[in-house]
């Protein structure tokens, strides 16, 4: 499967991590892809480093298993590159998106000198800007879709905005903040 994409989530437990990679796979799937998208269980407790991953192709996938050499890298939170190694396995030729308002050179002291692509994003200002509280699994999931190409951003919105009204249907409220993060993120995600 040579246009298979393999994503790892690094992130802790109640910052949704596990709940972007599915719908990752969702919007993927919508898009006509192959896709699998599952976390990696433990003792996992609210706070804890938690793992989630993707895969998604063009082709079916006959692989099930944890992915150890991802194509990409998200990280939810980046207290944990001081406690995980988040670049384990990663693909020179991939990239890792990091939510945080450190430099690149600061971020770069923790990647064990992986030499690949890396990128960022404010995920607490954008969250905060558009949904007034603190989610930063909806600027991450629209900040790895930017820097994946696993589909357009217009393909990305338009499926997000479907299962938004199905996930949110008794709080209508929230799709709208969902949808500007989402925007904002894609817009707002750089490479250092």
């Amino acid at each position: 499967m040579s246009n298979l994409i393999e994503i790892r989530w690094h992130g802790r437990g109640g910052q949704g991590a596990k709940t972007a990679s599915l719908l990752l796979a969702d919007a993927a799937f919508n898009t006509g892809k192959y896709i699998q998208g599952f976390p990696e269980y433990g003792p996992e407790r609210m706070g804890a480093p938690i793992t989630a991953y993707n895969r998604i192709s063009d082709e079916p996938i006959t692989v099930h298993s944890n992915i150890y050499e991802p194509n990409y890298v998200v990280v939810v939170d980046d207290s944990l590159l001081e406690c995980v190694d988040v670049t384990a396995g990663l693909k020179s030729n991939g990239a890792i998106i990091i939510n945080s308002t450190k430099s690149g050179e600061e971020l770069r002291k923790y990647l064990k000198g992986y030499e690949g692509d890396v990128y960022k994003i404010d995920a607490r200002k954008v969250s905060m800007e558009t949904l007034g509280k603190y989610f930063p699994n909806t600027p991450m999931l629209a900040a790895v879709v930017k820097v994946s190409n696993i589909m357009s951003d217009e393909a990305f919105l338009e499926d997000m905005i479907g299962s938004f009204k199905h996930k949110f249907a008794k709080k209508p409220e929230v799709i709208d903040g969902n949808m500007k993060a989402l925007e904002m993120a894609l817009k707002e995600v750089t490479k250092v």
